[in-house]
């Protein structure tokens, strides 16, 4: 998976990660669809986008939502996904772009397509991408020489920059496809009046999705020589930041005079995520949902909320007395087995009584498994995709587990609870927003 929207699934909510799942299983299954197994390896986060716009401007429609069977990456799970025309455009942009990231790739001679016999196979796969693309885009009203124009220039634009040269220049043609693409959600939709102030969002964020590229990649471009829109016009950091900060109010005013039917997704993704994706890139913020220090580490305990055993006031009941007359972390706590200042544990003695149950205890837990039913189990999770892709019970243990791949990839956290969709864990990103994903 590539692209700059890549959003914690524990902030997104259940409502919107499963819209947001369905959106990205819609443009896979359409790629499939239409071109065959093997283009699905061109699946992105940025292309369902398009989808997204396109089912936010004309609102739920019926057979805008079908069935899928089970599928490996979703744990050999069914699930809805999105089924109509703005996932057939998400699958033509997203091979076209794909196909210009490939012949980009043969042009720097990256990795193995540095060797011609790999290289020319490399180009013939981008060709047939491209006629793909150009036929579904056909049939969908949607001309695609304009997105494989903007790449053809993209080339010559940057043989000609040198310092001095507005890295905004460089960016144009990124620019100029991603304005088309969006602008045809409109068309698609039936509301040909949102067209011009959805070309404007895409601008920016053609804008931005090329800055933030260059900025994730030039100390690895610098290292292996290869040319970087930033390192090549002398483009410092802090004006790459003001640029993608301009893109961000410039998407947000944009979207505010596109009439939709229902914008909670696309609001989220393109106001909110796209902004932790710029913080991101900068390295300037972490997900709110863990306190933490400047350094990564985690910070010292909110105000009024003072260390465990200080009895000094600074607790959340006040000093000695606490709301059942003592003060539960104060000096006088009984020292137990547990540590200096921590209640005894369940069991005999404890809180639970004799038996450990008598206020409260830990639930019945499931017999482990033996060594070749575990084997057994893991086999059957690894072989379904079930240990990368979904919650499942441990091969031995039967504890819960996260997925390997957990999609929370803003806050480092895959155990993080979230904040069931709210959008201001670190502070709302926007001024006075009206959306309905608990921005205030």
């Amino acid at each position: 998976m590539f692209g700059i929207v890549r959003p914690c699934t524990h902030r997104l909510g259940e409502r919107f990660k499963t819209e947001w799942m369905a959106h990205l299983c819609g443009l896979c299954l359409a790629l499939r669809g239409d071109h065959g197994q093997f283009a699905r390896i061109v699946t992105n986060y940025d292309g369902l986008l398009v989808s997204v716009l396109t089912e936010a401007q004309s609102g739920p429609a019926p057979g805008a939502r079908r069935t899928a069977g089970p599928c490996p990456l979703r744990g050999m799970r069914t699930a809805p996904v999105a089924n109509g025309e703005g996932a057939r455009l998400a699958a033509a942009v997203s091979l076209v772009l794909a196909s210009a990231k490939v012949r980009d790739h043969v042009a720097d001679r990256d990795g193995l397509l540095a060797r011609a016999p790999i290289a020319a196979a490399a180009r013939k796969v981008a060709r047939g991408w491209d006629r793909a693309g150009a036929r579904t885009g056909a049939s969908l009203g949607f001309d695609t020489a304009v997105l494989v124009d903007a790449v053809d220039r993209q080339g010559g634009i940057e043989t000609l920059a040198g310092p001095g040269t507005p890295v905004l220049v460089v960016t144009e043609p990124t620019e100029t496809a991603t304005a088309a693409a969006f602008a045809h959600t409109a068309v698609l939709a039936g509301r040909p009046g949102n067209a011009a102030p959805l070309a404007e969002a895409g601008r920016y964020f053609g804008r931005l999705a090329h800055l933030l590229d260059a900025v994730e990649d030039q100390a690895a471009d610098a290292e292996a020589g290869a040319w970087n829109p930033l390192t090549a016009t002398g483009t410092s950091l802090a004006e790459a930041r003001r640029l993608c900060d301009d893109a961000l109010r410039g998407i947000r005013l944009a979207l505010r005079e596109v009439e939709f039917a229902d914008a909670g997704l696309a609001h989220r993704l393109l106001v909110h995520e796209l902004r932790t994706s710029v913080d991101r890139a900068f390295g300037t913020s972490a997900c709110g949902h863990t306190v933490t220090d400047s350094a990564g580490g985690y910070g010292a305990p909110p105000q009024g909320y003072g260390a465990p055993g200080a009895g000094t006031g600074a607790g959340p009941y006040g000093g000695a007395q606490g709301p059942y007359g003592h003060q539960p972390y104060g000096p006088a706590a009984p020292v137990a087995p547990g540590g200096p200042g921590l209640p005894p544990p369940m069991g005999p003695g404890g809180p639970g009584g004799s038996g450990g149950h008598g206020g409260g205890g830990l639930p019945p837990q499931k017999p482990r498994r033996g060594l070749l039913a575990g084997c057994a189990v893991a086999l059957g999770l690894f072989c379904t995709c079930q240990l990368c892709c979904t919650d499942h019970d441990g091969p031995w243990s039967r504890k819960k587990r996260d997925p390997w791949c957990d999609a929370c990839s803003d806050c480092g956290d895959p155990g993080c609870g979230g904040c069931d969709g709210c959008c201001n864990c670190d502070g709302c990103c926007c001024d006075g927003c009206d959306c309905d994903c608990g921005c205030s």
